[in-house]
């Protein structure tokens, strides 16, 4: 009994957080942003003090747009068939085959050769190897290669969640380092050509990217490992030699990470195969139940696959429809022309604040595809350089670190088991807060001079 009275708490104080909202919001949009407003405050207070089960609450959109006439309900569920849904799929069954043939005790010993075996060593190293590995391949599927071979590595559940948020904050991280690390980025250049800009030459990004990463890459590190025992972490675990079905997994993953390889544009080098990582990714989790290779049994498996999470994306996903439906990201967006009168680092700093905060409550590519032709536009009227400010709310799109809604790492990361809401909420909110200066300062000293 008392356990449902708290859970009645939960779910009434998110109720009253949701009618906060609303009113507050009535004073600046219309009855329907208001609403949506309302509503999302609601969702995220529900899933930061899990009054309903994850899962439970990212259906909840299902019933609520449609009744406050958001969003149809066709027009809210088919947000949770993205295609990053089923690229989220097919990487967690290549990672439950990972676990489920021991492949990563063999993975995990070969990474703790490399570097000191000790948590802060390990939180170094996870954060620089899921970083580097996200510069060239999807941040989603870095995180899901990697989150299954950190957890093994201790017991101890702190430690468990410091490793999770070192995959998960590193790829985001590490994400922006090349015009292919993540969706953002490609959408950026995309529009730059629309628009008959100068695109930024692949190897001019990393040069202009490189010091930020760098620098975040360390604080990402140093802030996660903070308050760690500095002992050493026992990895005397029998290692044999790979037996015939981790070496199949082995083959299909240097397939996948070739595949994927070849399939990503390096203009102007290469323009890619053009395939979608979605259908590669859920076709490399389907082998797993085919001959040859037959590692995985429905049966037997599925229990394993995290839905609610995939029923995360799709509440994300329809956050971000929601916001453009209602008009919600236009009427947002028309505030930033009233703060072009500030000086031009207070207007990167707004810009950059603005866009790392709507990040946390829906998909960041989303937010980025409506925003960007906003700023151009906002950009073009003032004469302020458009460049600078493009680039600059693209990269905070991605540097988003507070909840699982806002990227895809930070909810694969809640996949685990190991990550709570607040345990991503205290350390996101500190590193969105440093990425936005950090971004802003090296944008306005640095690329100013070069953009």
């Amino acid at each position: 009994m008392a356990q449902h009275m708290e859970q009645f708490k939960k779910i009434g104080f998110g109720i009253l957080v949701g009618i906060l909202a609303f009113a507050l919001s009535l004073s600046i949009f219309n009855t329907t942003q208001a609403t949506l407003l309302g509503l999302i405050a609601f969702l995220v207070t529900l899933w930061t003090n899990e009054g309903l089960p994850l899962g439970v609450v990212s259906l909840i959109p299902i019933i609520l747009f449609p009744a406050f006439s958001i969003l149809t309900t066709k027009e809210t569920t088919v947000n949770y068939a993205h295609p990053i849904i089923f690229l989220f799929l097919g990487g967690f069954l290549l990672a439950i085959a990972v676990e489920k043939s021991n492949l990563h005790l063999w993975i995990a010993d070969k990474m703790l050769g490399l570097f000191p075996s000790t948590p802060r060593g390990m939180i170094f190293s996870l954060v620089i190897t899921s970083g580097m590995l996200s510069s060239i391949l999807s941040n989603t599927t870095t995180t899901l290669l990697l989150m299954s071979i950190a957890l093994f590595i201790t017991n101890e559940i702190k430690l468990k969640m410091r490793f999770a948020l070192a995959i998960a904050y590193g790829a985001s991280v590490g994400g922006i380092l090349t015009p292919i690390g993540t969706p953002p980025n490609l959408i950026l250049l995309g529009i730059m050509q629309d628009k008959g800009m100068d695109v930024i030459p692949f190897f001019q990004w990393m040069w202009m990217v490189a010091p930020l990463v760098l620098l975040m890459f360390v604080v990402v590190a140093f802030l996660l490992s903070l308050g760690v025992e500095n002992k050493n972490i026992d990895t005397n675990f029998e290692i044999k030699p790979l037996d015939v079905t981790q070496k199949k997994i082995v083959f299909l993953m240097g397939g996948l990470i070739l595949l994927l390889l070849v399939n990503a544009p390096m203009k102007p080098f290469w323009g890619g195969l053009g395939l979608s990582e979605a259908g590669i990714l859920l076709g490399v989790g389907l082998l797993l139940f085919m001959p040859p290779f037959n590692v995985l049994e429905w049966k037997e498996d599925w229990s394993k696959i995290p839905y609610q999470i995939m029923f995360l994306f799709g509440a994300g996903f329809s956050i971000a429809k929601a916001f453009a439906a209602t008009g919600l990201a236009d009427e947002v967006a028309s505030y930033l022309i009233v703060m072009t009168d500030l000086p031009p680092i207070l207007l990167l700093f707004s810009v950059a604040m603005l866009i790392t905060f709507t990040t946390e409550i829906t998909s960041n590519t989303a937010l980025i595809s409506i925003m960007l032709p906003v700023i151009y536009a906002v950009a073009e009227q003032t004469g302020i350089n458009i460049t600078l400010f493009m680039m600059v709310a693209t990269l905070c799109a991605s540097y988003a670190f507070m909840l699982p809604i806002a990227t895809p790492p930070n909810a694969i990361a809640m996949s685990s088991g190991a990550v709570k809401v607040k345990d991503m909420i205290r350390y996101g909110i500190i590193l969105n807060f440093i990425g936005i200066f950090f971004i802003v300062i090296v944008a306005q000293f640095f690329w100013s001079n070069i953009l």
